[in-house]
């Protein structure tokens, strides 16, 4: 081998060297800047999402005046329901009923708050998500559409009793085309209620009946 090919080896090789040095210094530098965006932008991201469960759970249990996560939380996600997150409704110190978000399948997938008291009353219910059928199953979340009663999906589940259960077409009234999606959130307020219903049961020495 010439002194003249072993000399275009070695630049051959130093090159790709280089190349490879500049590559790591570009993906040390861009997962740098991942890190302190993420950094950055995280706690905005959970103070948000904070913000919006406070609201949630406000607006399911107006008559509470703080929220709190209980020290005793012996409840479980049902089928393919799960318990996102629960708090103790509280008033003047002391519990009043209890909010849970949920997540399940509708016709696609929902989110939904549900408040309910200690005597099984539900306060409220909001769909934080809802991506079922455009103009079939998001009409259960939808604000604008009223069912024959005059209220929204969601509206007539307030001062139902969870102890009756939610048998759609006898305890509330269906979507008409969107059967599945009312099933669906029978399904999820029954998984709701059931694990409020476990939690405040621990909490009966420290509950108010109102």
């Amino acid at each position: 081998m010439s002194s003249e090919t072993k000399a275009k080896d070695s630049k051959s090789v130093f090159s790709m060297i280089k190349l490879g040095l500049i590559l790591a210094a570009y993906a040390v530098a861009a997962c740098t800047v991942l890190a302190v965006v993420n950094n950055i932008t995280s706690p905005v991201i959970k103070q948000n999402q904070e913000r919006k469960a406070n609201e949630a759970m406000r607006a399911v249990f107006e008559q509470a005046d703080s929220f709190k996560t209980p020290e005793r939380s012996v409840y479980e996600s049902s089928g393919n329901v799960t318990i996102d997150a629960l708090r103790l409704a509280y008033k003047d110190g002391k519990v009043i009923g209890a909010v849970a978000q949920v997540t399940g399948p509708t016709y696609d997938t929902s989110t939904i708050m549900v408040g309910m008291k200690n005597d099984g009353t539900i306060t409220g219910v909001q769909y934080l998500a809802n991506t079922d059928t455009p103009g079939f199953g998001q009409k259960a979340s939808d604000p604008t559409f009223h069912l024959a009663n005059g209220k929204t999906f969601y509206e007539q589940f307030t001062g139902k009793n969870a102890n009756d259960g939610f048998i759609t077409g006898v305890t509330f009234d269906a979507i008409s085309g969107a059967t599945i999606t009312s099933n669906g959130a029978a399904d999820l307020l029954t998984a709701a209620t059931n694990a409020l219903k476990t939690v405040l049961a621990s909490y009966a020495d420290n509950a108010e009946v109102q």
